[in-house]
């Protein structure tokens, strides 16, 4: 109940009332409730008409237009204000509107898009002699100031390059497999001479040796005096098909013998490196992984870029509206126009199986090329098999020899959540270079995107020319120390998963010591 209390100028006392309508029962003729009985009477008039209760009726009414004068005061300031900011802001030039949009700007730019890049590998051996030896992984990286989304840089690089960069003169050679299929091997030695190392390139999911990502690191390997040979899948660089068999991420047989002709046909004190870009880098990291011990017999070191390390997280990230969805169809349209070139070979062979080509040729997504066509010619009963057997995560601990990985946070193709940071945090020879921004192969940076000098390209050439040049032998002496801490963690693993083959291993190793002394 809303109580009032005035001070009776007349007397000094204070009086109370209980209740408005008692205060205001004599004027507007309210009724009162009696104390108790639940009954309604009526109040005389003549009980307030008296000059004390009229002053203080007065004073009352006084202070309720004086509240309501305050409030409305206080209303109108705060409307007043914000009327002020948005006439302010309405008048304001465009060009002061520009200024603080480009402030704000800047500001995000150098908060939150020029990063140094994470470096993750194991504290050991690897990890001191990139600190060293590499010195853009110690810089940071600077995006292009006005494209630094990552659909724009992994679109833009693609049309910048494809239009400043001119085709590349290269000597094809056609080797045959030993199915009989064929691929064809395209050499860049220019100003190279007997003793220059090489780099085996392998372009992503349709890539060739003109491919625009591919050119860059060419002429990146050329200035620095590297040879090159880009390893073009069956089917791919214009060379027609002799069997059946196109090329998946998980299956490495061709690069198998590709590395091995390579081998054979280089002076044997020309070392040997190796690149794959994107499914490229599938490809070469299930070799490094499933071929050990062959792998680092030949190779001295290895590199590669923008890899979808999980094949599940990478398809869906793909197929995610709209942007990256659009990208998506244009690959997966790239895979149909591969296939529809060598219609004749699949026509008869398919007729009567469950391959149906022209629905494979309808197909929108990437997944859905693989599960109709590239999981079912190499055997796997689900594209989901096919992934898993693709996927390179969880294979670090396998290889060994000394791997550089690039790879940018905001890729459209792969999640930040999917590369093994953890993992390599824990290998011996695997070190993934992360930058905050670049894309999908794009990694543009400074004010106007420079065609001779990009980051892919100078930290490509900054590692192989420290790794296969190695004039003062410093990186072999690592790889040694590498390969050293890779034998330990696996005896380390072996003991404790199966004793018994750890026995034979130790027995097999002193054998081998002994032949060596004798």
């Amino acid at each position: 109940m809303l109580c009032a209390l005035v001070r009776s100028p007349s007397t000094g006392q204070k009086a109370l009332y209980r209740s408005v309508t008692e205060l205001f029962g004599a004027v507007h003729d309210v009724r009162w409730l009696s104390a108790g009985r639940g009954v309604y009477q009526r109040q005389p008039q003549s009980q307030f008409q008296n000059p004390t209760h009229r002053q203080d009726l007065l004073s009352l009414s006084r202070l309720a237009e004086s509240s309501k004068l305050s409030v409305r005061s206080l209303h109108s300031e705060h409307d007043a204000m914000f009327y002020s900011m948005y006439a302010y802001l309405s008048n304001l030039p465009r060009l002061h509107v520009l200024g603080m949009a480009v402030v704000a700007y800047v500001v995000y730019y150098l908060i939150q898009v020029v990063k140094r890049p994470i470096i993750a590998c194991s504290d050991g051996p690897f990890k001191q002699y990139l600190i060293r030896k590499v010195p853009t992984l110690e810089n940071k990286f600077w995006p292009t100031f006005w494209c630094v989304e990552s659909r724009a840089q992994t679109v833009l690089a693609s049309l910048l390059r494809s239009k400043s960069l001119p085709g590349v003169n290269y000597r094809r050679e056609i080797l045959s497999l030993k199915d009989g299929g064929e691929v064809a091997l395209d050499w860049m030695e220019e100003g190279c001479d007997a003793s220059s190392p090489c780099i085996i390139i392998l372009p992503g999911l349709t890539g060739e040796s003109q491919a625009e990502y591919i050119k860059c690191l060419v002429f990146a390997a050329q200035q620095a005096g590297m040879r090159v040979v880009v390893f073009n899948n069956r089917g791919l660089g214009g060379i027609e098909l002799k069997t059946p068999r196109l090329y998946c991420a998980a299956n490495c047989e061709d690069l198998c013998e590709v590395i091995q002709h390579v081998r054979r046909t280089l002076p044997a004190q020309c070392k040997l490196g190796a690149t794959g870009i994107s499914m490229g880098g599938l490809i070469l990291g299930n070799y490094l992984a499933r071929k050990s011990d062959e792998a680092r017999n030949i190779l001295s070191a290895a590199k590669i870029i923008s890899v979808p390390w999980d094949v599940h997280k990478g398809s869906a990230s793909i197929e995610k509206p709209v942007i990256n969805s659009l990208l998506g169809r244009h690959l997966a349209g790239s895979l149909c126009r591969t296939l529809r070139n060598h219609l004749d070979i699949y026509r008869d062979i398919y007729q009567d199986s469950d391959i149906d080509i022209q629905r494979i040729l309808r197909c929108k997504t990437i997944k859905e090329f693989d599960e109709l066509f590239t999981a079912k010619q190499f055997g796997y009963a689900h594209v989901n098999d096919y992934y898993s057997d693709a996927t390179l995560h969880n294979k670090l601990d396998h290889i060994s020899v000394p791997l550089l990985c690039l790879s940018a946070a905001d890729d459209p193709f792969q999640p930040l959540d999917a590369i093994p940071i953890k993992a390599a945090n824990q290998c011996t020879h695997v070190a993934i270079v992360i930058t905050a921004r670049g894309g999908h192969i794009g990694f543009l940076e400074g004010w106007w995107p420079s065609t001779k000098d990009q980051y892919m390209g100078r930290l490509f050439t900054e590692y192989f020319t420290k790794a296969l040049f190695d004039e003062d032998g410093e990186f072999q002496h690592t790889a040694n120390k590498m390969h050293e801490r890779f034998l330990a963690k696996q005896t380390v693993a072996m003991a404790a998963s199966s004793p018994v083959l750890l026995a034979k291993k130790l027995d097999a190793d002193q054998l081998d010591h002994k032949v060596k002394l004798m």
